[in-house]
Parts: structure tokens; sequence; C-alpha cells
């Protein structure tokens, strides 16, 4: 009643903070239960890793040790009316198998996420130029990007398309599960230039 926030928002937040209390508690010597349960949740590896003292890459390993991966699932477009064949692609844990095989040999192509100042519609364009581009080379493609309103989002524009945050975890995963060729940063301005570093220290 004091804050006018509905108590089903109420009860999600702290369900959120209770759980963060368990990773506190658990450290580094937390389960595979509990670290999946925090995957499913919806916990990055960043957060978990700040709740149990440890860094992102150490979670990353204690994760894959683990065999605690995330799925591929394709995006519904036609509202269950008929099985849904596009290539719109979204990662999670709340699954039992992916929807997709893995040949293997596509090159990924990060987008500039939300457009703020700085990173905006010239980023989109330098991303299509790419997909043509390698589509040309008779290369399969993979967009990695969450905005919507972007012409690099149409389902024309690459083989694969995943809308998901740009993250390290998020671009290492699809990496790792699609057995890339490799990935191409430069066309998406300041969010992938800030992980750059890191997917390289991973031979990405």
């Amino acid at each position: 009643s004091l804050t006018k926030i509905d108590k089903w928002f109420l009860n999600k937040m702290k369900n959120i903070i209770e759980y963060y209390n368990v990773l506190e508690e658990a450290g580094s010597s937390m389960t595979a239960q509990q670290l999946l349960q925090a995957k499913r949740i919806g916990f990055s590896d960043k957060q978990i890793g700040s709740a149990a003292k440890i860094t992102e890459l150490a979670v990353r390993t204690l994760r894959k040790e683990m065999g605690i991966l995330p799925f591929v699932k394709q995006i519904d477009t036609v509202a269950g009316e008929w099985p849904a064949a596009t290539n719109y692609l979204y990662l999670t844990y709340n699954a039992n198998e992916n929807d997709i095989d893995f040949p293997g040999g596509y090159t990924i192509v990060v987008g500039s996420g939300v457009y703020r100042i700085g990173s905006s519609v010239e980023f989109d364009w330098c991303a299509v130029g790419c997909l043509r581009e390698l589509r040309n080379l008779g290369k399969p493609t993979i967009m990695i990007n969450y905005n919507p309103e972007t012409v690099s989002t149409d389902y024309d524009m690459c083989d694969r398309l995943y809308f998901e945050e740009i993250s390290f975890e998020v671009v290492m995963d699809i990496y790792e599960l699609e057995h890339s060729e490799g990935i191409i940063l430069s066309m998406g301005g300041q969010l992938p230039n800030n992980i750059a570093m890191d997917l390289h220290r991973q031979q990405a």
C-alpha cells in the first residue's frame, strides 16, 4: 500500500533478492542445482559471480563443468497455428532440447543493441552491409542483436538471428554452440567493442 506497486511485481522482486542471498551464502561451493536454478531465474554469470564473490569466468567454467548450458529455441511467430520454422532464435535454460541443429561454419556479426547516443542507425547499416557482403561471399551468417526496430533484425538479412543481449556470456555461448568460424565485432559500435578483449582471451 505504501508503494502502490502491484503485489505480483513485489513478489517477483522478492524472489530475486531471496535467491541472490542463497547464492551469497553458497559462494563458490554452490551446487549444480543451485546454479541451474539461478540461470533459470535469469541471473547472468556476472551476477552470480558478484553474489558468490568469484569472477564471471569462474562461474562460466563451473557451469560448463556441471554441464549447465543454454538451449536454443525458435520464437513462435505463428501463435502455434502450425510448427514455427523461423530463424528468430533465443537462448534459455528453461528447456530440455534445442529446436535447431548446429552444422557449424557460420560467421557471427554482432549488432549495436539498443539505440543510444553514439550508437545508432549508422551501425545498423554497417551490420547490414557486412551481412550482405558475407552472403555474396557464400558464407552463412548469424546476427546477434536485440533491437527489433532495425534492418539487421529483419528475417531475411541473415541465416540465423539471435534476439539476445550483447554481452560476453551470450556471444560466447552462441559462438561455442554454433561452432562458428569467427565473430565480427567492428560493425556494432561500443557494445561489441566492450567485450572484444574478453572474447579474444577465450580465442573466439
